[in-house]
This record gives C-alpha cells, sequence and structure tokens, in this order.
C-alpha cells in the first residue's frame, strides 16, 4: 500500500491494471494529495503484494475489500484502470454504501446476458496473446537497461518519463546477482490474462461463486466509465457493456489518449476525477 497526503481527508482509493504497481499513479496521486487521502494498492501478483495460485476477479475484488477494512475506510472515491477499474465495480458491490463514486477507465467487462457457449473456449488469437507473456523478458540487467528498452516499446512511448521510471523502479525486484527481474512473472500475468481474455471474448464463465459480471446492475453510487481515443476497439466495446449494466452511468472520452491514459497525460486525469468529485 502506499498513501500520498495527510490523514483525515476524504478517501480515494487508486488500482492499476494488469502488469503494473500502485506506483505508477503517483503523478495522479501528487495532485489529488491537496483534497484527499490517497491510497493505492499493488494487486494480488503485481509489486509487493502476495503471490497465491487463483485470479479471478472476484478475487481481486475480494482483495478491495479486505484492504478497505484494514484500513478503516468509509466514504471512498474510488479511480480504477482496466482490469483494476473491474475490481472497484465488483467490490461496490461487495460493500454497498462504502463508496461514494467510481471513476473507472476501460473495465475489462463481459456482459452476460449476452454470453457466448462457453465451450467454444478461446479464440486462437486470445490463447496465443495470454500464451505469449510467458515470452515476454523477466530478467535485466539493471533498471536503466529496462527503462531504455520500455521507452522504445510502443506500449510505453506516450507514457511520462516519471510514470515510465516508477514503473520499473517499484515493478522489478533486485536478484542475488545483481540483475533486476519482473514482480509480476511472465507466469503469473499469463495466468491474469486467461479470464481477462475470456470476459473480452464473452465466454468467461467465472468460478465456484458464480459468473460476478451480473453485479455491475446493482453498483448503486455514481459511476464514470471513460475510454481513450487510441486505445484498442475492445476496450470501448467492453466500456460500451459497463455502461448498459451500471445504472444512471455517465461517460467520458479522453481525447488524443491511449489506453494508459494516467501515464500519458496525468493532468488530464486529474482534471476529469476532480470535475466528477464535483
Amino acid at each position: 500500500m502506499l498513501q500520498w497526503g495527510e490523514s483525515g481527508k476524504p478517501a480515494a482509493l487508486l488500482v492499476h491494471g494488469t502488469g503494473f504497481v500502485a506506483d505508477v499513479w503517483d503523478e495522479v496521486a501528487r495532485e489529488l494529495a491537496s483534497t484527499h487521502t490517497v491510497y493505492a494498492l499493488d494487486r494480488r501478483g503485481h509489486g509487493a503484494s502476495h503471490k497465491p495460485a487463483t485470479y479471478h476477479f472476484v478475487d481481486f475484488a475480494d482483495d478491495i475489500c479486505r484492504v478497505i477494512d484494514a484500513l478503516g475506510l468509509r466514504q471512498v472515491y474510488g479511480v480504477g484502470h482496466s482490469a483494476g477499474a473491474t475490481d472497484l465495480l465488483l467490490a461496490a458491490k461487495m460493500l454497498p454504501g462504502c463508496f461514494t463514486r467510481l471513476f473507472v477507465m476501460e473495465p475489462t467487462v463481459m456482459n452476460p446476458k449476452a454470453a457466448r457457449d462457453p465451450s467454444a473456449g478461446l479464440s486462437e488469437q486470445s490463447l496465443s496473446r495470454a500464451q505469449g507473456a510467458l515470452r515476454r523478458q523477466a530478467e535485466f540487467d539493471s533498471a536503466d537497461a529496462v527503462f531504455e528498452r520500455y521507452r522504445a516499446a510502443p506500449a510505453f512511448a506516450d507514457w511520462t518519463e516519471t510514470s515510465l521510471w516508477a514503473y520499473v523502479r517499484h515493478g522489478f525486484t533486485s536478484l542475488d546477482n545483481g540483475r533486476i527481474r519482473l514482480c509480476c512473472t511472465p507466469e503469473i500475468e499469463s495466468a491474469m490474462l486467461r479470464p481477462i481474455y475470456e470476459a473480452m471474448e464473452q465466454v468467461y464463465i467465472g468460478d465456484a461463486r458464480g459468473n460476478p459480471f451480473a453485479w455491475f446492475s446493482e453498483v448503486a453510487c455514481p459511476v464514470m466509465v471513460t475510454t481513450a481515443e487510441t486505445s484498442w476497439p475492445i476496450y470501448k466495446e467492453m466500456a460500451s457493456r459497463a455502461r448498459a449494466l451500471i445504472p444512471h452511468a455517465r461517460t467520458l472520452v479522453f481525447e488524443g489518449a491511449g489506453h494508459c491514459v494516467a501515464q500519458e497525460a496525468p493532468a488530464m486525469v486529474v482534471q476529469a476525477v476532480r470535475e466528477f468529485s464535483a
């Protein structure tokens, strides 16, 4: 867990997306700390958090509930990105009355009313992407080597230098041989991606607790669902599913930004989060 700002102000809880860490919120959190006590966590499997065997959507939401209970938070403003946004939406159903509002950026969503036959399984493309995570380079000689590699990668090309360094410094752990290794290992990321792609393709069935996406219709607090102009079409499709499921959800498009808008244009996100809180 991280905290920005003094205790005693209204609470804001920031939840990152798959593969990242709490620290990538730093530029957003430092600005929000003028009006809120801002918290962020490393989701399970990420950063300094535990690395369990299961990564279903309800597992992540249950972690959010445990964090809120441990910190004694009430009247929380939740701000989440991608699968981290899904964590907050599900937690809002599990903790009715806890959240004042939710600001969710391109959440991972399936519409259970339009589910496909799960026996069809994942498409070859999604299977390839999930398995492709296993080929991701996990170890590097140094943080400088990681930064240089990621700075040239399309996925990070538009990140601010501060956000990218935050990921490099806190998303890796030091090894005894002096090298560094991803905290969210390729094996963990691949395990996380499978249910995400199943949700994308409308074939997620959940686990023994069932499919939780019908819970979205029970989210009672105000919700802002945002998309980013240059992100992949599937993110816009899932945001549309969220709007259809969540009562009275409002919408916003971040012009000229991609999926990781909080790391690309943090000032734009801060302004939108503040305007929604008002």
